[in-house]
C-alpha cells in the first residue's frame, strides 16, 4: 500500500514538472504532447524537447541519491549517513574540478568517469579510516572520517576554483546542483550506471537486513561482510558518481528520503530500497518545481530548494519517529 501511494505521488510530481516552468502549460496540453504530438505546437515542443529530459534525469538522479543514502545507512548502521556527510559528493566534486582545471574537460561523458573515481576513492578512504583501531567500523568514527574528508576535499576544491577564474565560471553553476539544461544525451549516458547501481542495491537487501542485527549475527548467518561492504561501495559509487556528474552535488535527498521511507515501508531493506527509489525522485522533482515557481521567469536551483525543504522534512520525520517511540 505504501509503495502504491508513493508511486502515485511520483506520477503527480512528474506531471507537475512537465507542466511548470517560465511558461505554465495546462495538464491536458502536456498529455496531448505525448498522445497527439503536433510538431508545430510550441507547448508540445517545450514539453517534449525541454522539460521531458529534465524530468527523466530528475527521476534517475533522485532515485540514485535516495538509494545510495539507504545503502550507506544500512552498511554503516548509522542513521546520519548519506553521500554528502560521508564525503562521497565532495570526492566526486573535487575530481570533476581537477578534470576541468587540468584537462579542460567539459563534456558529461568525460566528467562522469572522474566523478566515479572521486566518489569511489572518497568512499574507500572513509570506510578505511572509520574502520581503523579497535571496534572496527564504528558508526561515529565513520561520520567523523566522512566529515573530515569532506572538509578537506571542499577546501581543495575551493582552492583550485579560486586560482583559476575560468574553472570557477564553469564549476560554480554545476556545484550548486541543477537540473536545468539537461537533454536526452545526458539521460542516456547516466542510465547504464544508474541501472547497474540499482540492481546491486536490490541484490544487497537481504544481506543488509542481516547486518542490521549486528556483525556477529550477520557472520553467523553466512554473510560475507567484506563482500557486502565492497559491493555497497561499488553501488554507491555508480549511483552518486552518475548523479553528481549530471547535476552536481545535491544534498539532503540521501539523508531525508530513507528516514521518510522507513516511516512508510518499515526497516526491511527489500521494501525500503524500492520505496527510496520512488520517494527520492518525488522529493527532487517537487523541489525543482517549486524552484521554478518562486522566482518565475527565472528559477532557484534545485540544490538550494532541496536544502531548504529537505531540512524541514527531516525535522518532521524525526519528530514523528520520536513520538511513535514514546
Amino acid at each position: 500500500m505504501g509503495l502504491a501511494i508513493t508511486a502515485a505521488a511520483l506520477g503527480v510530481a512528474v506531471v507537475a514538472s512537465l507542466a511548470t516552468g517560465a511558461k505554465p502549460i495546462p495538464v491536458s496540453t502536456v498529455l496531448d504532447a505525448f498522445w497527439s504530438f503536433d510538431p508545430s505546437a510550441t507547448d508540445h515542443l517545450i514539453v517534449r524537447e525541454l522539460r521531458l529530459w529534465r524530468t527523466v534525469v530528475g527521476v534517475g538522479v533522485g532515485a540514485a541519491l535516495a538509494v545510495a543514502g539507504a545503502l550507506m545507512q544500512g552498511v554503516t548502521r548509522n542513521p546520519l549517513a548519506d553521500p554528502g556527510l560521508l564525503g562521497v559528493n565532495a570526492g566526486a566534486s573535487f575530481a570533476v574540478v581537477l578534470a576541468i582545471w587540468a584537462l579542460g574537460l567539459e563534456s558529461l561523458l568525460g566528467l562522469v568517469w572522474f566523478a566515479f573515481g572521486g566518489a569511489g576513492v572518497a568512499t574507500g578512504l572513509v570506510l578505511a579510516l572509520g574502520s581503523m583501531g579497535r571496534g572496527g567500523g564504528n558508526p561515529v568514527r565513520l561520520v567523523l572520517a566522512g566529515v573530515a574528508l569532506a572538509a578537506l576535499l571542499g577546501s581543495l576544491t575551493a582552492s583550485v576554483t579560486l586560482l583559476d577564474q575560468a574553472v570557477l565560471d564553469r564549476f560554480r553553476f554545476w556545484a550548486v546542483g541543477s537540473l536545468s539544461g539537461l537533454d536526452g544525451e545526458v539521460a542516456f549516458q547516466i542510465l547504464p550506471f544508474l541501472a547497474v547501481g540499482m540492481l546491486l542495491a536490490l541484490g544487497l537487501s537481504r544481506s543488509l537486513n542481516a547486518l542490521a542485527l549486528g556483525e556477529e549475527v550477520a557472520r553467523s548467518l553466512g554473510i560475507g561482510l567484506r563482500t557486502v561492504r565492497l559491493v555497497s561501495v561499488v553501488a554507491v559509487t555508480l549511483l552518486c558518481g552518475a548523479a553528481v556528474a549530471a547535476c552536481g552535488p545535491i544534498g539532503f535527498v540521501g539523508l531525508v528520503v530513507p528516514h521518510a521511507a522507513r516511516v512508510m515501508s518499515g526497516a526491511d531493506q527489500r521494501w525500503l530500497i524500492p520505496a527510496c527509489a520512488l520517494l527520492g525522485p518525488t522529493l527532487l522533482l517537487v523541489c525543482d518545481t517549486i524552484g521554478r515557481v518562486i522566482a518565475r521567469p527565472a528559477e532557484v536551483q534545485v540544490g538550494i530548494t532541496t536544502a531548504a525543504i529537505g531540512g524541514a522534512v527531516f525535522v518532521a520525520v524525526v519528530r514523528r519517529v520520536r513520538m511513535a517511540q514514546l
